[in-house]
């Protein structure tokens, strides 16, 4: 089950970890393109272990997940090796996570994450956030190049699409002290692991310090169906009543989220059969949380494009965008 040429790597990392070269059991939990992860059990007890590819970076990939187990965030570390890109943590058996809980404990977490010490900067080769959208830059480029290029939506949609976003980005301050220490990769419920007491944020990879609105945006496009949700998420995290700025700053992030995932996917899944009849997206909201709904066949990644580019296209035809727009360009307007 471990690789061949790991296993040496392995036998190491049990050796540091736990002073034994094998262990008494493993299954496998997950096997993916760039990384393999495993339940082993060693002296009784489970833990997991990881093998990545996906991470370019594993010493800034490791320092973040250290440090967020340190507070309490992510299962406790046992083992890392820059040199393998293999980890041993703490494993924790998922409990159901319903819905109207997670609303108000992963805003809660999320305020305990952004607490933390300054993570790296943002990294060259990485950025699997939503941010990445308005980070000027040659890989942001050809993105939107490869998107437009791609003719998926028709031409009236596509100029309404470049033209809300080009609207943002005028508006949307680049650098500023909301760049905190973040996950980066919070869209998919995965990362939430919730062992009946307390949430557990997992696969670190991504994380570096960023705008935190980001993490904001994609956590409550899993779990914020209405205003009311929002004003409660919100609350939550900022420990008080959301002032008009704040409020505002999220909706506009909310919208390069959902701008993000929809010119992200809609790329996957095309072309597209835009006849077919898709659900709403408080629907889609239940069904990913619930694990109905996965992102890994071509038809549900199309899926989950285009109730994105719906909710889009609903949220930035309201005067509400327009409104957020004015506010958060005047908080930062030069003086």
């Amino acid at each position: 089950m471990i690789p061949p040429e790991k296993s040496d790597a392995v036998s190491r990392g049990l050796r540091e970890a736990f002073g034994v070269a094998e262990f008494d059991g493993i299954r496998m939990i997950k096997d993916q393109a760039l990384s393999l992860v495993f339940r082993i059990v060693v002296g009784g007890l489970p833990f997991l272990l990881k093998i990545s590819g996906r991470t370019n970076d594993p010493a800034r990939h490791y320092a973040c997940m250290r440090a967020a187990a340190e507070a309490g965030l992510a299962p406790r570390v046992l083992y890392t090796s820059v040199e393998d890109k293999l980890s041993i943590e703490d494993f924790v058996e998922a409990r159901p996570f319903p819905a109207a809980e997670a609303l108000v404990r992963l805003p809660a977490a999320l305020r305990r994450l952004h607490a933390l010490p300054p993570f790296p900067g943002v990294p060259d080769h990485i950025n699997t956030s939503c941010v990445f959208l308005i980070n000027k830059g040659a890989a942001l480029d050809g993105f939107l190049q490869r998107f437009q290029a791609a003719n998926i939506l028709e031409k009236g949609e596509s100029e309404e699409l470049f033209a809300r976003y080009a609207q943002i980005v005028a508006a949307y301050p680049h650098h500023d002290a909301d760049f905190v220490s973040s996950h980066n990769d919070l869209f998919k419920p995965d990362n939430f692991v919730f062992d009946g007491q307390r949430v557990w944020l997992v696969d670190w990879e991504a994380a570096f310090r960023n705008d935190r609105y980001a993490d904001l945006a994609v956590v409550a496009n899993l779990v914020v169906a209405n205003e009311a949700e929002e004003s409660l998420y919100l609350q939550e995290y900022f420990g008080a009543s959301p002032d008009a700025y704040q409020l505002a700053r999220f909706f506009l992030m909310r919208q390069v989220s959902h701008m993000f995932y929809a010119m992200a996917f809609l790329q996957m899944g095309s072309p597209v059969d835009w006849n077919e009849t898709v659900p709403e997206f408080p629907e889609l909201q239940r069904r990913f949380w619930a694990g109905e709904l996965t992102l890994e066949d071509k038809h549900s990644r199309t899926v989950y494009g285009r109730l994105h580019w719906d909710r889009l296209l609903r949220n930035t035809r309201q005067a509400r965008f327009n409104e957020a727009l004015r506010i958060v360009s005047d908080r930062h307007a030069p003086v």
